[in-house]
């Protein structure tokens, strides 16, 4: 199941995001509120089996880019992006947390991916590759308003 296009987040990546944190802490006690959610995932990440961190990665990724506006947290012990009132919008639920055999990309009642009178708001994850981002990258973008 690993990732196809990467194994995880590149140098460039990791560094971008240890100077975003770096930022948020600056802007003073609500950045330093982000900067701690921004960790929090990042750390939960870290903790996943090879196999659901480089998904994670990539999803970090993705939500990250397409939804800068989504803040990164925890949730349950989940790494998940919330709305400006704090609520999460979208998560990722690695395999190993309930020993399951797929990792979920999962979505709250706020994420705005309404079809009609019924829609699917969680997506089983097993491998990564363009045609999955691109699919990740348009729900989140759903999701998130936009």
């Amino acid at each position: 199941m690993a990732a196809e296009k990467d194994d995880g987040f590149s140098p460039e990546e990791r560094a971008a995001m240890k100077e975003r944190a770096a930022e948020l802490r600056a802007e003073g006690r609500k950045g330093a509120k982000k900067a701690d959610g921004l960790k929090a995932v990042l750390d939960r990440i870290a903790q996943m089996t090879p196999d659901d961190r480089a998904l994670a990665e990539r999803v970090h990724v993705v939500v990250t880019t397409t939804a800068p506006q989504l803040a990164p947290k925890t949730w349950y012990g989940m790494p998940a992006y919330a709305d400006e009132s704090g609520k999460a919008v979208v998560f990722f639920q690695d395999a190993g947390k309930f020993k399951a055999r797929y990792a979920t990309l999962g979505f709250q009642d706020n994420a705005t991916l309404d079809e009609g009178v019924m829609w699917p708001v969680s997506y089983a994850l097993t491998s990564w590759d363009d045609h999955v981002e691109e699919r990740v990258t348009a729900l989140v973008r759903a999701a998130a308003g936009g």
